[in-house]
């Protein structure tokens, strides 16, 4: 059985370290509201309840770019509460900035990576949904080993969502989408809710870039599995 208690040792993490500029504009949200808003990474279990100061379903978004999506799907969806990390800093300070502009509070914000936050900070049984869009890094096929959606990191993800909760992932490389069905049909906890790839749930608005990519006839897909009970 794989040993899924240190998952940094198989050098799985969520993203691709880049540089951006940061505008002041961006700069200044996170200013101002880190520290209402934002969670610093620590190794220790985190309670979701007081983070968010009430009880509502908790969604784990993994990699929110820019942040305008995670914004749109947080404010047509007040009855969730969604912690959402991104290690990318323009992106942080843009969520931040849009979080005070159209003054949405049900975002708490890590700057960490994914897999260190999931090990460390969340509990088991805690999640109601996890949503991994556009996942970065290595869209080529022969970086199938460099991945985060790989069995090891499933497995410790099951631990944490509650049954009859859901994970979605969408991706518009197709030898990932391959790859992320293969990896999710093999989890026994998991059941996918279509055939094989699922249509986008209306909760997703569409980016900028993947209309432009659907405008250019690339695909984008969409994978949605729900957790069973403990079998």
């Amino acid at each position: 059985m794989t040993n899924t208690d240190d998952l940094t040792k198989r050098h799985i993490r969520s993203y691709v370290l880049r540089q951006g500029r940061v505008t002041v504009a961006q700069q200044r949200a996170v200013d101002t509201l880190q520290a209402v808003y934002g969670i610093p990474y620590a190794p220790a279990p985190l309670n979701l309840e007081t983070a968010f100061g009430r009880s509502a379903p908790k969604i784990l978004e993994i990699g929110f770019g820019m942040g305008d999506s995670t914004a749109s799907i947080a404010q047509e969806n007040p009855q969730n509460d969604y912690l959402c990390l991104e290690v990318h800093t323009p992106g942080v300070g843009n969520l931040f900035k849009v979080m005070g502009e159209q003054n949405i509070s049900n975002i708490r914000i890590i700057q960490h990576d994914a897999v260190e936050v999931l090990r460390d900070m969340i509990g088991d049984g805690t999640l109601d949904g996890v949503h991994i869009f556009f996942p970065d890094p290595w869209h080529k096929a022969r970086h199938n080993k460099r991945r985060l959606i790989q069995a090891p990191f499933i497995e410790k993800l099951m631990k944490k969502l509650k049954p009859g909760g859901y994970i979605h992932v969408a991706t518009d490389w197709e030898n990932y989408a391959q790859q992320v069905l293969q990896v999710l049909s093999d989890e026994p906890l998991l059941e996918n809710t279509a055939t094989d790839y699922a249509p986008r749930p209306d909760y997703r608005p569409l980016t900028k870039f993947e209309k432009r990519g659907i405008n250019l006839g690339h695909g984008v897909w969409d994978l949605v599995f729900i957790r069973k009970e403990n079998l």
